[in-house]
């Protein structure tokens, strides 16, 4: 199982970004997918998550409302759109692949998969 993730980069606050997660030998449409990031110094932290089959999503209070995690699952990847960023938004983003909803969204232990990691960097 490979999840190859992208779209990281710099921006300056305010900006959007969109990130990507490719999922090969996965069978995709039956896992929930998730996105977490950790900042330097920092433990890696939940994000955001989409369930499969019913779509729901779920935030951290951090991003909610300038977020969105949106999945397709024709082209086995999920997506996070940043929008308005913020300085606090710098971090290594990792997406996840997960099967049991719960834990993916109340931690980062027992996560089936990860991808590599992309850079995201917001100048204040």
């Amino acid at each position: 199982v490979q999840l190859q993730a992208s779209g990281g980069g710099l921006m300056q606050a305010g900006g959007s970004l969109r990130l990507s997660c490719a999922a090969s030998e996965l069978t995709f449409s039956r896992y929930h997918m998730g996105w977490f990031r950790q900042a330097p110094g920092k433990d890696r932290e939940f994000v955001a998550a989409i369930s499969w089959g019913t779509d729901t999503t779920q935030y951290s209070d951090s991003v909610k409302g300038r977020f969105t995690i949106s999945r397709n699952n024709a082209e086995n990847t999920v997506y996070l759109q940043m929008n308005n960023l913020k300085p606090e938004d710098t971090a290594v983003y990792y997406c996840a692949a997960e099967r049991v909803w719960s834990v993916l969204t109340t931690g980062t232990r027992n996560i089936d998969y990860w991808g590599q990691g992309t850079l995201v960097t917001v100048s204040s």
